[in-house]
């Protein structure tokens, strides 16, 4: 018999990415979630000071949590990150691929996309990810299995820009990491947020924006969501209550894309 006890996270634990670099992001409502469904959190980041601040106030508010800094697009971070991950709290159960290029990404179409700037937003949205996985992965044979979810975008579907083709990408690697891993109990998802009144979507789409005021428009239900709006999709990902989940991309946007 189903029991809201399926979405609790008590004894695991998780890594988040792209956690602690800015205020009100994403990351940090993941890392926060996370832990008040009784996770352990690993706060990863390119700013240590950052990922430690919010590792901080979980441990304030109850909960398990260490920050690090961590260079998703280098193989020996990330290893660091998912050692400390072993040693602080026994290993990893659920990793959480969010961190990623986008306020710092000068939109243009493909083809005048300097080359450079390709590599780089590659590396990091979509190879960084798969840096990460093959990291925890191991750890996640040992415990029995495991939840891999992946951020990708609204702005992926369709791709009309660099962003949005890494993201694509990153799909691409969700279900190939979910046919994968799916014999050794590891469920592999993405998260296709919308327009987000985060720090940073408020900043790249303000109220005034030609893009927000199209949403609003056209959008099911409305155009733009608070982070916190996002971590009830990664607790039934990450849980048991999703445990039958796999290669999936939930699209939380208030019905930006609707897809079958």
């Amino acid at each position: 018999m189903f029991s809201l006890d399926a979405f609790r996270l008590d004894g695991k634990v998780a890594i988040v990415t792209g956690a602690g670099a800015r205020n009100n992001s994403i990351g940090e409502a993941y890392a926060k979630g996370l832990a008040a469904a009784g996770a352990s959190v690993v706060v990863a980041d390119l700013d240590a000071g950052g990922a430690e601040r919010i590792a901080q106030e979980i441990i304030s508010a109850g909960g398990q949590a260490k920050g690090v800094r961590a260079d998703i697009t280098d193989p020996a971070s990330v290893g660091a990150m998912a050692a400390l991950a072993r040693t602080a709290f026994g290993g990893v159960d659920i990793l959480v691929n969010n961190a990623a290029l986008m306020v710092d990404v000068k939109w243009a179409p493909p083809t005048r996309t300097p080359i450079e700037q390709w590599n780089h937003i590659m590396a990091v949205n979509v190879t960084g990810a798969l840096i990460c996985a093959q990291a925890v992965a191991p750890m996640m044979r040992e415990r029995g299995g495991g939840k891999i979810i992946n951020q990708v975008s609204a702005g992926a579907f369709p791709a009309n820009s660099v962003y949005g083709v890494s993201k694509l990408a990153l799909v691409g690697l969700t279900t190939a990491l979910a046919a994968e891993l799916g014999r050794d109990n590891v469920n592999v998802n993405a998260i296709a947020p919308g327009m987000t009144a985060s720090d940073a979507g408020s900043s790249m789409t303000p109220d005034e924006s030609p893009l927000a005021k199209f949403l609003s428009g056209v959008c099911a239900l409305r155009a733009r969501g608070q982070p916190d709006e996002l971590v009830g999709a990664l607790l039934l990902l990450c849980s048991p209550a999703g445990a039958w989940i796999t290669g999936q991309v939930l699209h939380i946007d208030g019905g930006w894309v609707v897809r079958p």
